[in-house]
């Protein structure tokens, strides 16, 4: 009787418990495709709703609890935002990992918001969700990125100049981007002058504002993100690549190994075994990759000419050595993937960075 009595008792607390629905929102820059669907699988409503804070809020801000889950994107950061603060588990969705909805042979709108929605209610871990950063961390990284915008048009300024005056029978010689314009007026005749001056100018306006944006770059890496003077002690990490890699992890504290930071950036290598097949792959390319670059950069000068003696610099020697026309590029890959885990156990513990580590560890 007792056990009779208790199974009615959660029976009737389950029909009193409020039902929790699931939505799907396909974001788009305009419009936005949602579906909802109950806790049974059932499609409550589907529609479509602007893509702003005020058609968010109407529609958002007076319901009931729900989980929403959204793909990663330009609006995902603030969208996400606006869902919490009304009350909403947000699910922000890594579209690189859903093959089913970016795959598709069917793919539209509506059917990825019900695919999301569908997802997030069975198990969210099959969305792989991602955590965005601060919204002032993100303007931080924004001014990061307009340098890049800036330093790509001035290179493809450069390039351009260089090419149009080879048909004429004129080579530029090799030089600095900072002393390029004054070189073209040096070396190209009057009538090439007068044709490559707008871009030369260009190239120059890009030149000064590249450098305030530098300036910025420095003032915050040593005033509101002081954390990155321990990065930058390693040679060949500047405040550039010191204050990408921390706005762009964003938290040190969400991998739990330093190691896992090489695979998050995309340095792991790709598998695809099958039986007795096992081939070598290249590097799996994933996560940002202007921070990849920057660590590929960092990882030159490492082994470059300038670059001064370490433990690093020496085990990357190594793999040179082992020959191979691609030796030299697996050791710039591998010291690069090095130094994102290097870069992060120095976050963590703000120590100071010891070139010969182990040499130093078995000497103490």
């Amino acid at each position: 009787m007792k056990k009779k009595s208790a199974q009615t008792k959660q029976s009737k607390k389950a029909q009193t418990a409020p039902k929790r629905w699931t939505v799907g929102i396909d974001l788009g820059d305009e419009w936005s495709r949602y579906c909802v669907v109950d806790e049974e699988g059932e499609m409550i409503e589907e529609g479509r709703l602007k893509t702003t804070s005020g058609a968010f809020r109407k529609h958002f801000a007076e319901s009931e609890p729900m989980r929403i889950a959204i793909e990663a994107g330009t609006h995902s950061l603030w969208v996400s935002e606006h869902l919490r603060q009304f009350g909403h588990e947000a699910l922000v969705a890594n579209a690189r990992e859903i093959r089913a909805i970016t795959h598709s042979d069917s793919k539209c709108d509506q059917f990825d918001a019900e695919k999301l929605a569908r997802y997030a209610r069975v198990d969210p871990k099959i969305l792989h969700p991602i955590a965005h950063r601060s919204v002032e961390m993100q303007c931080s990284l924004n001014i990061i990125r307009a340098r890049d915008v800036l330093v790509r048009m001035r290179t493809i300024a450069v390039n351009a100049v260089r090419g149009l005056v080879k048909p004429c029978g004129h080579r530029l010689p090799l030089c600095s981007t900072e002393s390029f314009a004054r070189r073209c007026r040096t070396d190209l005749p009057a009538n090439l002058l007068d044709i490559v001056e707008p871009l030369l100018k260009q190239i120059e306006v890009a030149g000064e504002q590249i450098t305030l944006y530098d300036r910025r770059i420095e003032e915050l890496a040593d005033g509101t993100y002081r954390e990155t003077k321990a990065l930058r002690q390693i040679p060949g990490v500047g405040p550039l690549t010191a204050l990408t890699y921390v706005l762009t992890l964003a938290d040190k504290r969400r991998f739990s190994q330093s190691r896992d930071v090489g695979c998050y950036l995309g340095f792991r290598p790709r598998r695809s075994q099958s039986g007795d097949s096992d081939p070598q792959l290249g590097i799996t390319k994933a996560g940002n990759g202007y921070l990849r670059k920057l660590l590929v950069q960092s990882a030159h000068y490492v082994l470059g000419h300038y670059g001064p003696d370490s433990a690093l610099r020496q085990w990357g020697q190594r793999i040179c050595e082992r020959g191979g026309k691609n030796a030299k590029k697996r050791a710039i890959v591998a010291v690069a993937r090095k130094l994102s885990v290097l870069l992060h156990r120095l976050w963590v513990t703000q120590a100071e960075y010891i070139p010969f580590y182990e040499v130093e560890k078995q000497a103490a």
